[in-house]
């Protein structure tokens, strides 16, 4: 095994806790319509999409190859860079998991490393190139794509079959399984790649691997199982946004959405592209719900989503470069640091027990109402064929007549 000192060690640990908070933060991305429709109960598909998750790890290293050598110049970086990095990822997933908000730890992760790189060695290091065709490019046409595809496959769905009875529903939902099981596949191809690659990357500024190296087996392993991990404790809150927040979907609109999904996020994969699950999962739900007649989604939750989305690099960043320069002041600097994010993590922990959210009642309602614009879709949006529409004939009942006023009585007789 690789000779380690002790900053490369903090470095590979926080690391895998990053690995353990993008798992919880985006089992979403597999299981929320899954739960959300009742196809699998919340707790058998957590565990589902975990094992999943830890295969999906072996499947492919290009991903990571793209994190450890495309992003930054590997010859310049020290392992203080790679931890104060990773400290900007793991404080926004935090912050975004406790708000329920379904944001990116790819990108997380990306602004992080960008940004304690530029604090570190400057702009130079950067491959702004590879910054644009590989994220930030992925990141803008991935929800547009994979919306759009689900958006067909949902019109498609009802298209040509309008039977709706409980063996249909049956078949669907088995259909959602399956294609929750390749988003959870993918996204072990895609994800858990991530952290491999910056553990591989953190090796080659330690010294300890040569630059160019692809990820060694126990990285690969080690990964794997702390993004399963991860997704088996379940980050319910945004299961909750991302099945019922968004939109309500029937189970063929789950299917479309997921299928959708993974067809997307494998084909990224298999480029090499660091691609975000969350975004794309997003946009093939948001597709989904707008595919059905009658579907809406809620643009007050998407609105947040997208500003939680345009916030991530730059916000990750900075919290990298800032903790990069309090590292570079040195050993006392970077136990500072990780003092801090100890501390923080803490404390959101503890915020989010004033409202617990777990498998008991992630499947209730958001409690958001629809905005103005869903509910100006939803009124002139005419009903299914078939429906039986309401009587609304108005009986006015005649007005009521006045009595006529009594006769006056006849005088008494006059007594005789």
């Amino acid at each position: 095994m690789e000779s380690f000192s002790l900053i490369l060690a903090i470095v590979v640990v926080t690391a895998l806790a990053f690995d353990f908070t993008n798992g919880f933060h985006d089992t979403a991305n597999a299981m929320a319509t899954t739960i959300s429709t009742g196809a699998l109960k919340p707790k058998i598909a957590v565990a589902m999409s975990a094992v999943l998750n830890l295969v999906g790890a072996f499947l492919s290293v290009e991903v990571a190859n793209t994190i450890s050598k495309g992003l930054v110049d590997e010859t310049g970086i020290r392992p203080e860079v790679i931890f104060a990095a990773l400290v900007g990822a793991i404080l926004w997933n935090l912050l975004t998991w406790l708000v329920g908000l379904p944001s990116s730890s790819s990108h997380a992760l990306t602004g992080g490393l960008v940004g304690a790189t530029v604090a570190s060695a400057g702009f130079g290091a950067v491959h702004g190139d590879a910054l644009v065709t590989k994220v930030l490019l992925p990141a803008v046409a991935a929800p547009i794509v994979a919306g759009l595809a689900s958006l067909l496959a949902t019109r498609f769905s009802y298209g040509v079959g309008t039977a709706d009875g409980e063996a249909t529903r049956k078949g669907y939902r088995a259909g959602q399984i399956a294609s929750a099981g390749l988003v959870s596949l993918a996204h072990g191809t895609n994800d858990a790649q991530k952290t491999m690659g910056i553990i591989t990357l953190a090796l080659v500024a330690g010294g300890s691997i040569a630059p160019g190296s692809n990820p060694p087996t126990w990285v690969i392993l080690s990964a794997g199982m702390a993004i399963a991990l991860g997704t088996y404790i379940g980050g319910w809150r945004i299961i909750r946004t991302m099945g019922k927040g968004l939109t309500d979907l029937e189970p063929r609109q789950g299917f479309a959405a997921q299928t959708s999904a993974a067809t997307a996020i494998l084909a990224s994969s298999h480029l090499g592209f660091s691609l975000s699950t969350t975004h794309v999962v997003s946009g093939s739900v948001m597709g989904a719900g707008l595919g059905r007649k009658g579907g809406v989604v809620r643009w007050s939750t998407a609105t947040r989503m997208f500003v939680a989305w345009a916030l991530t690099l730059p916000a990750a960043a900075l919290v990298g470069a800032g903790a990069e320069s309090v590292t570079d002041l040195g050993d006392w600097g970077t136990a500072v640091v990780a003092v801090f994010l100890v501390a923080a993590s803490a404390a959101i922990w503890k915020i989010s027990r004033r409202e617990v959210v777990d498998h008991t009642n992630v499947v209730e309602e958001a409690g958001e109402p629809a905005g103005v614009v869903t509910a100006a879709i939803a009124a002139v949006t005419p009903p299914p064929a078939g429906l039986v529409t309401e009587d609304l004939t108005a009986v006015i009942a005649a007005p009521a007549t006045e009595p006529s006023p009594a006769a006056p009585a006849a005088p008494p007789a006059a007594a005789v």
